[in-house]
């Protein structure tokens, strides 16, 4: 990787691609103003041919769920991918539209929307056997070329990652099952790249519901990432949260790397 040159990738959750698009700023405006060589986002929320999105300079890659206006995922490459794959072999959610995954020449980069485990962990044994089947698919492309994955995890993995640990012990995104299914991605050869860099930063927040001014109190919870091969860990620039980008109930996630 002689040639290696910085990239700045970002990746958000809409929550509704087309809400965010009548905003202001929209879409388009926090694109442009991002500048990033891929911008990747989760939740979608629409079908082919839905919504005509004019991003001059970027290749589009999306994922649509066969469920109307649910899930979703899309990547905006300013380097053509030489593959891209949708699915991962988890039959409980492939259909959801919850994978964007893109070969470039160095590296792989995966844009995840990881399933909500639902209220009282309704849907946790869906949530695992999917965390399984993501683990075995990142490092079988991990096998072949560095990946970079990013998205939003739906999992809050440490006290630190959320405002009130203690009343949400055992809830869904931080259950005992899910933050202990993080850990053994991480140590399936992954690096969470916000915590490495910034071990003890506490408040650095993600996602905050829309009840009770969470988001104005800054009463909210770290599950949007970016993760990289444990390889190319070192090669991290700079990883960032960028709270000040509104029009979701989360904000976008930022890694600069060289690659």
């Amino acid at each position: 990787m002689s040639d290696a040159r910085e990239l700045r990738l970002i990746s958000w959750n809409v929550n509704g691609l087309r809400a965010v698009m009548k905003k202001d700023p929209s879409f388009v405006d926090v694109v442009e103003a991002c500048d990033a060589d891929v911008f990747a986002v989760q939740e979608t929320k629409l079908q082919e041919g839905q919504i005509k999105l004019d991003l001059p300079g970027y290749h589009q890659t999306w994922s649509y769920a066969e469920r109307k206006g649910y899930s979703g995922t899309a990547v905006f490459s300013r380097e053509e991918p030489l593959r891209v794959i949708h699915e991962i072999g988890a039959p409980e959610a492939d259909n959801e539209g919850r994978v964007c995954a893109l070969e470039f020449p160095s590296y792989w980069f995966v844009d995840v929307y990881t399933p909500n485990a639902q209220n009282e962990l309704a849907r946790i044994d869906t949530r695992l056997a999917w965390d399984s089947c993501y683990r075995e698919f990142l490092c079988g492309l991990a096998a072949e070329k560095p990946v970079v994955t990013c998205g939003d995890f739906n999992v809050a993995h440490e006290e630190i990652d959320l405002k009130n640990p203690g009343p949400n012990r055992g809830n869904a995104g931080f259950s005992d099952e899910e933050r202990e299914s993080f850990t053994r991605l991480l140590d399936a050869g992954f690096t969470d790249t916000f915590r490495a860099r910034h071990p003890d930063l506490t408040g650095a927040y993600s996602w905050w519901s829309y009840r009770f001014n969470a988001r104005k109190n800054n009463a909210g919870w770290r599950i949007d990432y970016f993760l990289v091969s444990n390889d190319i860990a070192d090669r991290v620039t700079g990883a960032s949260i960028l709270s000040e980008v509104y029009g979701s109930d989360h904000c976008p996630v930022e890694l600069t790397i060289k690659l």
